[in-house]
């Protein structure tokens, strides 16, 4: 019984039929999962969509064309249109979340492509994948932006480069471009950033970057000057050509040098300095006080230009600023002013000797003239015929001072030296010369040798000539018989000087006899000398009576005037 009622408590299974899912849904919920996780994986790595305005689309393509920071893609190009005023192109970027940070005002977009910019070749890899948009983030922060203009160049300057960056003060640019060298000592430690104008266009200033270490070489003192294309200068030593480098001939350059003792501090950044057209005019700013002097010539100053070297003692001491004319009613002529500076740093001592002695300024300069230097004009060359200004001692100059006008000292001037009075004493020689007449010189010497080929194939002198051969056969024949007859009397001579010898000294005794008779220590001298006064008084006395008789003839009768004869 009880077997069988734990039978019937035991209770019995019902069998169900269970639901499946169709297998035919796996697929697409499988496919709709991959969806959803592409299409978050889009949105999550896409970025903000920028706008990018350029002059013109330069070889992009929707959809292909990419944005790059160091070959890294940043975006994709979607659209390319034209602005409503049809001058330039709006570019639709859609950028990657990585690219969010980078997109601030301070961003700079391009267009990569082949070109030479700045002295280098770019974007070559474009030629096989074509172009792309450049981009490079600034390192100071911006505002956040999204509509942007591009540059139609790439960048001169990488911004992480380290460097200082300073500003250049000049009149004009010339041959010098955006990506010109910057040198110091010949070695290229920058570059050219670009330029703008100044205040009423009067000044342009360039910015320039010096990199690191190299900017630690510019102080407050140090000079700049354009070292653009060629230097070619004719002087004394001949003609000299310079230049910096090939790329400053290309591309032109800026260069900078610092005085090795220099006490000036490093110079900060975007610091001005002035920027010299040249390396000379850079080395004459070095020199300091300049005092403006000006000299007046009176002849011809040709070959001598705005920028001649001033010398003393043939060495350099400044430059010629100014060269025009003037009338000169005192003189009543015209006259040719010289304005030119000097800088008195050239020479060693005098601006320190002027400090320390208190001396008023050009103290020097009138204890100059007044020594006798003058302002002369002398070529530094035949060949080139250029002219220079050289302040030298004139001996025999006429007193002279030093004057002033103004700020300017007037020097005087002289014309001594150099090739000068060589070329003025050959045009004079030059001018005698042309005065001459040669053409009647030229036809008197004709006429005389006219006469004398007349004389010379006259008949008169072939008569002389036989007339001589005569005489000359005449005189062989005289010459002959004297040496005949001659022969006798040369036989004789012996004798002859024998005697010749024995009246010689019979004369000599006859001499000697009369100087003892007549000398002048015999009795016959003494008396001489005794009767010589004697002779000189009764002269005298005919001459007196002579005299009387003249005036007064009466005197033989009656008696010598005033003596109370009758």
């Amino acid at each position: 019984m009880d077997t069988r009622r734990e039978a019937e408590a035991v209770p019995a299974a019902v069998s169900r039929q269970a639901r499946r899912i169709p297998l035919i849904w796996i697929v697409p919920v499988i496919t709709a999962l991959i969806a959803a996780w592409l299409a978050w994986d889009t949105f999550s790595k896409r970025g903000p969509t920028i706008t990018i305005t350029f002059d013109s689309a330069d070889g992009l393509q929707p959809g292909q064309s990419q944005l790059k920071f160091k070959d890294v893609t940043m975006g994709t190009v979607k659209s390319i249109a034209v602005t409503p005023d049809f001058s330039q192109v709006v570019v639709t970027v859609e950028t990657t979340r990585e690219a969010e940070p980078l997109l601030s005002d301070k961003t700079i977009f391009w267009v990569v492509k082949p070109q030479l910019f700045a002295g280098r070749i770019s974007g070559l890899d474009t030629l096989l994948s074509g172009s792309y948009i450049g981009m490079l983030p600034s390192t100071e922060k911006g505002k956040v932006q999204r509509h942007f203009h591009g540059s139609a160049n790439p960048p001169v300057l990488p911004v992480s480069a380290p460097g200082t960056v300073f500003r250049l003060e000049t009149n004009r640019v010339g041959s010098i471009s955006l990506g010109s060298p910057v040198f110091y000592r010949d070695i290229e430690v920058g570059t050219v950033l670009g330029w703008d104008l100044g205040h009423m266009a009067r000044k342009v200033t360039v910015h320039v970057f010096v990199r690191e270490p190299f900017d630690k070489y510019v102080h407050d003192d140090s000079l700049f000057w354009n070292a653009s294309g060629l230097s070619l200068k004719m002087g004394p030593n001949g003609l000299q050509l310079q230049m910096e480098s090939v790329k400053a001939v290309l591309l032109g350059g800026i260069a900078f040098d610092t005085k090795p003792d220099t006490t000036a501090p490093v110079s900060a950044a975007d610091h001005g300095f002035p920027l010299y057209p040249n390396h000379d005019a850079a080395k004459a700013a070095g020199f300091g006080r300049r005092l403006s002097m000006m000299s007046i010539f009176q002849g011809s100053v040709a070959g001598l230009e705005v920028g001649a070297d001033v010398t003393l003692h043939g060495l350099k001491i400044g430059e010629v600023t100014d060269v025009g004319l003037v009338y000169d009613p005192k003189i009543d002529r015209i006259v040719v002013p010289v304005h030119y500076q000097i800088e008195a740093e050239r020479i060693a001592g005098v601006a320190s000797a002027e400090k320390a002695s208190n001396v008023p300024l050009g103290a020097v300069a009138a204890d100059m003239v007044k020594r006798g230097f003058r302002a002369t004009l002398q070529s530094e060359s035949l060949i080139s015929g250029q002219k220079v200004v050289a302040i030298e001692y004139v001996a025999g100059a006429p007193p002279a001072e030093l004057g002033r006008e103004g700020d300017v000292f007037v020097v005087p001037s002289a014309q001594a030296g150099g090739f000068d009075t060589v070329t003025r004493s050959a045009a004079e020689l030059l001018s005698k010369i042309n005065r001459i007449d040669f053409q009647a010189i030229g036809a008197r010497l004709a006429d005389a040798t006219k006469g004398v080929d007349e004389l010379v194939n006259g008949p008169q002198l072939k008569r002389t000539l036989a007339s001589l051969e005569a005489t000359m056969a005449d005189a062989q024949a005289v010459a002959r018989k004297l040496d005949a007859d001659a022969s006798p009397a040369l036989a004789r001579l012996p004798d002859i000087a024998n005697k010749l010898d024995s009246t010689l000294a019979q004369a000599n005794r006859l001499v000697a006899s009369m100087n003892t008779a007549y000398g002048s220590e015999s009795r016959f001298s003494r008396e001489i000398d005794r009767l010589l006064p004697q002779l000189n008084d009764t002269a005298r006395s005919l001459r007196a009576l002579t005299d009387l008789l003249a005036r007064h003839p009466e005197a033989l009768i009656k008696g010598r005037p005033g003596s109370g004869k009758e």
